[in-house]
């Protein structure tokens, strides 16, 4: 398989994640919400809202290859302010039992570990390119 397939392939299966989720928040910001008040950020619905856009648009961007390097610094940011604010704390809701806090603890650091890795796969992509099945590449 040619590396420009290799990339393509790369850019779909780390902007899925982001398209999907930004689609998420525009239909139903609730869940992030929740999260983005717990974390105890003012404004929650509308940076739901606004988070939604930015996944939205940065995951089609990575995934046609439209403006790549920017486009992946940024979501690589974004994913690692997610993995520490959001990622990082035990989980202790009162309305679950100990055992349930404690798995949701376990998943969430599992979290923020998938996002600490994706963060590393945008800043290999914004480092060495989208490929030659790119936007980005179709003019040059």
């Amino acid at each position: 398989m040619s590396q420009n397939v290799v990339v393509l392939v790369g850019r779909i299966l780390l902007s899925i994640m982001f398209i999907m989720a930004g689609f998420g928040k525009l239909t139903d910001p609730s869940g992030a919400a929740y999260m983005i008040n717990s974390a105890g950020w003012p404004a929650a619905t509308a940076l739901a809202y606004l988070a939604g856009v930015f996944e939205l648009v940065g995951g089609i961007a990575v995934l046609v290859g439209f403006q790549t390097k920017i486009a992946a610094y940024l979501l690589a940011a974004f994913t690692l302010v997610t993995a520490f604010v959001f990622h990082s704390g035990a989980i202790n809701n009162p309305a679950f039992p100990p055992e349930a806090n404690g798995l949701l603890t376990v998943f969430n650091g599992l979290m923020m570990m998938k996002n600490i890795s994706v963060a590393g796969g945008f800043l290999v992509l914004a480092a060495f390119g989208p490929g030659a099945l790119s936007i980005d590449k179709r003019g040059a």
